[in-house]
């Protein structure tokens, strides 16, 4: 218990030092980090001797793992890259960017390893914050998409905030669970988050090929300043167009066909 209050305190004291944000939550690479040599795409690898990280901490719940699968878990516990995102239910008229049904609001950084395994031992390995067979009379609000990315293949976790749970996202299925005594840890971390949040632009557009929505260089800036329209455009007010008049209906050679 004193644990879990020691990592809630220290990330809402994280929440208010953007700077020391930026060194202990995020990559140090930051969106520049694909801009690198020819073998960065290598994955690195490990001697017979040495565990990795995600075999020195403890082990997921059998509930979620049940839930999510093996693949899923597998994606999250073994991820390469984690990606941040800012996301929002989607309003009536949206025709921007989305991620698993949802409004991409902004990009949040690339999460680094210590936090990834922070996250794992509070919200997937501690029975302590979910609660099982509870169900909250309240509505999930999309928050923070984290994506676990491994190989081609990703497993996304959204963070719901004031109604407190975590949703896991695979294809083909979707499990939420209820976190509500885990409600310090997932305020803070979406605070942190929310601090470094920026623009999200499609990465096709950037011919790019990792899901980073951030213009790179200057000829990137430039063709997003050039875009014909906002990369967010759900407030545009558009005047509904005025029906067609329907032409006469009368007569053997004006049948209403419908159209």
């Amino acid at each position: 218990m004193i644990k879990e209050l020691f990592f809630g305190v220290a990330l809402s004291v994280l929440a208010v030092s953007h700077g020391f944000a930026d060194d202990d939550i995020f990559a140090n690479e930051g969106v520049t980090s694909f801009q690198q040599g020819n073998d960065v795409w290598r994955r690195q690898t490990e001697t017979n001797n040495t565990p990795s990280k995600t075999q020195k901490i403890k082990q997921v719940l059998p509930e979620i793992k049940k839930a999510i699968g093996q693949v899923a878990w597998d994606n999250i516990a073994n991820a390469e890259k984690i990606f941040c995102y800012e996301v929002d239910t989607i309003p009536e008229g949206y025709t921007g960017y989305t991620l698993d049904s949802m409004a991409v609001t902004g990009f949040c950084g690339v999460i680094k390893s210590e936090i990834k395994e922070q996250v794992l031992s509070q919200l997937f390995m501690n029975n302590k914050n979910v609660l099982f067979n509870v169900r909250e009379e309240c509505v999930i609000h999309p928050r923070i998409v984290l994506r676990f990315v491994k190989g081609i293949d990703s497993t996304d976790v959204l963070l719901s905030s004031p109604c407190y749970s975590f949703t896991v996202y695979y294809p083909g299925s979707v499990r939420v669970f209820n976190a509500k005594p885990a409600a310090q840890v997932i305020d803070a971390l979406i605070n942190i988050f929310d601090k470094n949040n920026v623009d999200f632009v499609s990465p096709a557009l950037l011919n790019q090929l990792l899901p980073v929505g951030v213009p790179q260089t200057k000829e990137q800036r430039d063709l997003v300043s050039k875009k014909p329209k906002a990369i967010r455009n759900w407030e545009t007010n558009k005047k509904p167009e005025q029906p067609q008049e329907k032409p006469e209906s009368q007569g053997w050679n004006n049948l209403d066909l419908g159209f």
